[in-house]
């Protein structure tokens, strides 16, 4: 397959999961606004935004951060190139570069996501809406998913769109978490209180994962045992461990054939031995904030090692 090509599966899935995580991002920063006091407000968005790579270009352009600005900010500002809306219009770019690559069943679900969210997204989105806007979103992004698994043959034009699906959740996983964790606890003494088990609990829903989560760990939500399941257990579609496990797996079905390891493959196996046996009381020992920051560094690491091995670009 073509450099380019790759290239254009991989990131038109990766734009795609972007968009879908920045919902979520949004929608954990909503809920977590609507459980804390009125003066923490501010900063909680100003963490969204944080997490979401985007504080120096927001200041910039938007200054405050207040509900409205960073709602915008985050679902609409073309300016953002990680807003939902510059997500699906890139996404459209790339399934179109390699529209004969697709099956039309999945080329027409991200047709139609791009022409509904470019409708839904073309006014301001008011606190009034928000919910609905935030779950069609997500919506589409699983029409898109469904399409894929459904109608697409088991092959290397899989394994890329894979690969940049999940290389973008194992990301966006680790920076949620980071979120709730380093950025909006107010302080040590909050820690084990109603306010931080009401927060864990917001995270769970934000990554559909509170019913799962409380089939394996009935009983009270500990603050341990959700990091250890959004990280650590191979069984939840969006943790760290399940993530790269399906990252080294694409990888070696794409190393077929390859006379050298692939050096992208041997940076996920040694990411995934990482996680591997790891246990949570480790992760809190080494400190959960820089745990989820170096998973952070080196998915990005890894993304950008993907890249140069397959020359999505030359």
């Amino acid at each position: 397959m073509l450099g380019r090509t790759a290239g254009g599966l991989f990131w038109m899935f990766r734009y795609l999961e972007r968009s879908e995580n920045t919902a979520r991002l949004l929608d954990t920063g909503f809920r977590i606004a609507l459980t804390g006091s009125e003066n923490s407000s501010e900063s909680e968005w100003e963490s969204i935004v944080t997490t979401a790579g985007g504080r120096e270009a927001f200041v910039q352009k938007w200054g405050d951060f207040d509900q409205a600005n960073v709602t915008n900010f985050l679902l609409r500002d073309r300016d953002n190139s990680s807003s939902v809306l510059s997500c699906i219009e890139a996404a459209r770019s790339n399934g179109r570069m390699v529209r004969t690559a697709l099956s039309s069943e999945v080329w027409e679900a991200v047709n139609e996501a791009w022409m509904t969210l470019k409708e839904q997204l073309e006014k301001p989105v008011s606190v009034k809406n928000l919910a609905e806007v935030l779950t069609s979103i997500r919506q589409h992004s699983s029409l898109v998913r469904g399409a894929l698994h459904g109608t697409m043959l088991r092959n290397d034009i899989y394994d890329f769109s894979r690969l940049g699906t999940f290389i973008e959740r194992a990301d966006n996983t680790a920076r949620i978490l980071d979120v709730k964790y380093y950025v909006l606890l107010p302080s040590a003494a909050h820690v084990g209180g109603s306010m931080d088990n009401m927060q864990w609990e917001t995270i769970l829903r934000s990554v559909s994962a509170f019913r799962s989560f409380r089939w394996l760990h009935e009983g009270d939500v500990k603050p341990k045992a959700i990091a250890d399941f959004l990280i650590l257990d191979r069984r939840m579609p969006r943790s760290l461990a399940y993530c790269l496990s399906q990252i080294t797996g694409n990888l070696t079905y794409l190393s077929r054939g390859s006379e050298e390891e692939l050096k992208s493959l041997a940076l996920a196996n040694q990411l995934d031995a990482r996680l591997n046996g790891r246990d949570i009381d480790d992760v809190f020992e080494e400190g959960l904030h820089e745990f989820l920051k170096e998973a952070i560094n080196q998915t990005a690491n890894l993304a950008s090692q993907i890249q140069d091995d397959f020359r999505f670009y030359g």
